[in-house]
């Protein structure tokens, strides 16, 4: 296969769903695997790692909110969501449980394929390197290389997406940087709604500021975005 060959495992309970996100994946050179429900996904993800799961919010039985908490406990393997439109509250719980991005519903599957894509393409890129410097700012420090942070020695638990995110910010001290930059940057991607970045800044201020409504960190710029202050106490 091409560029993009890797497994993706498809959950959603609509069976014509299921059938046209199977045939557009395929189409851009993905193989393929479904999953009607959220209790046939854990079992299917327990027996082995797929490159990415596209999973449906709404869900008869174990929710697709749950199958990503659940999932998160054990594995980095990228999700995108698939929320109807209006439920915000649904796409915020999964981007704090760790979904990579989400696309609502009704939705465009030649988009769904492209941000497949996207996602699976920058998780790839943000594989761990053996010879990634550790990143350190004061009591804050990142080892690339084993994909883990501590602040004042104890471990950080952040998803994969928040990780990426302050090892970009740890990396461009100094510099702002706007949303859509972060999300072409950080995310890989050149299109995208920007509350994704938001979310993401809010859950990251919680865990590494030691007031995350006054961060001395990640400072928000007005009219512009973020910029990471380093050498500023948390």
């Amino acid at each position: 296969m091409g560029e993009q060959d890797g497994l993706v495992l498809v959950v959603d309970d609509d069976e014509n769903v299921r059938d046209v996100v199977r045939r557009y994946l395929e189409v851009a050179g993905f193989r393929v695997e479904l999953a009607g429900d959220g209790e046939r996904a854990l079992e299917l993800l327990a027996g082995h790692r797929p490159d990415l799961v596209v999973l449906d919010v709404m869900m008869p039985g174990i929710s697709g909110l749950e199958v990503c908490r659940r999932l998160r406990e054990s594995s980095e393997v990228p999700v995108v969501m698939l929320t109807a439109l209006g439920e915000e509250e649904n796409r915020i719980a999964g981007l704090q449980l760790g979904a990579d991005d989400y696309v609502t519903k009704p939705f465009s599957p030649r988009e769904l394929a492209l941000r497949v894509a996207s996602v699976l393409r920058r998780a790839r890129m943000t594989a761990p390197s053996s010879s990634a410097p550790d990143l350190v700012d004061g009591d804050l420090r990142l080892v690339p290389a084993a994909r883990q942070a501590t602040l004042g020695g104890m471990e950080l638990s952040l998803t994969a997406r928040e990780f990426d995110l302050l090892a970009f910010f740890l990396n461009h001290p100094g510099e702002a940087y706007s949303r859509t930059d972060l999300l072409e940057k950080v995310w890989g991607w050149d299109f995208g709604d920007q509350s994704t970045v938001t979310v993401h800044v809010r859950r990251l201020r919680e865990k590494i500021e030691r007031d995350p409504a006054n961060p001395s960190r990640v400072v928000t710029v007005w009219g512009v975005g973020y910029r990471y202050q380093a050498g500023r106490p948390s």
